[in-house]
């Protein structure tokens, strides 16, 4: 009964700022962030940024210099940082990760909810 949670979206004009969370909750030892992707309706999911194992980062063209993923091992968390935020950011966010049990077992390419985010111009 693991879970993967995104919150932190919401409505905001063009040129401000959110910060959006991916936490996991359940029998979780640890959560193995692979990245945040967005949807815009009508269009396909894409990638916008991606974490490693060790915490290398890398980011879509479209938002590098203005989103900054991170993470909280010790909360089994996930953040995305957007600033200076454009109308063409606007979208559902999901967070993917793989999630390691308590038992030791991995169960692969979870994903969250999604929170929608609305830039306004």
């Amino acid at each position: 009964q693991v879970q993967l949670v995104e919150s932190g979206g919401g409505l905001v004009q063009a040129g401000g700022s959110l910060r959006l969370s991916c936490a996991a909750s359940g029998s979780i030892f640890s959560i193995n962030a692979k990245g945040w992707y967005r949807q815009a309706p009508g269009k396909q999911r894409e990638l916008v940024a991606t974490i490693t194992s060790d915490g290398s980062a890398n980011y879509a063209d479209s938002v590098k210099g203005r989103f900054t993923i991170s993470r909280d091992n010790a909360k089994n968390t996930v953040y995305l940082q957007m600033n200076s935020l454009k109308p063409e950011d606007t979208g559902v966010y999901y967070c993917n990760a793989d999630l390691v049990l308590k038992s030791w077992r991995v169960e692969y390419d979870y994903w969250g909810q999604g929170t929608q985010v609305t830039v306004s111009s």
